[in-house]
C-alpha cells in the first residue's frame, strides 16, 4: 500500500478499517489542515503515537532539514482534524516544550524507528 494520497483515499472510504496500521504495525491517522498559502484543505496520512490523551505527531519528513508542509500549515493554524479510524476530531497543534520532548520522542522512535 501507498503512503499517499492512494493511502488517504483508501483510509476515507473504509474509514481506516484499511490503512489503520501500516508496515511494522504502525498507526497511521488523518492529519486534515489548511493549507498556509492556498487556503484548501489538505488530508495528509501520518504516523501517530499517543501520550495520555493527547495524539503525537512528529514533523521529522524522513530526516530532512526542511520540515514537512503540513507541519508549516499548522504553524499558520493549528486548528486541525485528526482521524483515527472512523473517529474524526478536531484537535489544535503545538509544538511539545524541549522539556516535554524526551518521553514522546522514545514512544515515537519505538512506533516508527525509521
Amino acid at each position: 500500500m501507498l503512503f499517499g494520497k492512494e493511502h488517504a483515499e483508501r483510509y476515507l472510504a473504509t474509514d481506516g478499517e484499511e490503512g489503520h496500521i501500516w508496515q511494522q504495525g504502525s498507526t497511521v491517522g488523518l492529519l486534515n489542515t489548511t493549507g498556509r498559502k492556498s487556503g484548501e484543505k489538505r488530508i495528509t496520512p501520518l504516523i501517530y503515537g499517543r501520550h495520555g490523551d493527547e495524539h503525537l505527531l512528529v514533523a521529522s519528513q524522513g530526516g530532512l532539514p526542511q520540515h514537512p508542509a503540513w507541519y508549516l500549515n499548522l504553524q499558520a493554524d493549528p486548528n486541525a482534524e485528526f482521524q483515527v479510524l472512523g473517529d474524526r476530531f478536531e484537535v489544535r497543534a503545538r509544538d511539545a516544550t524541549p522539556e516535554e520532548k524526551p518521553e514522546p520522542w522514545k514512544l515515537m522512535t519505538a512506533q516508527w524507528p525509521h
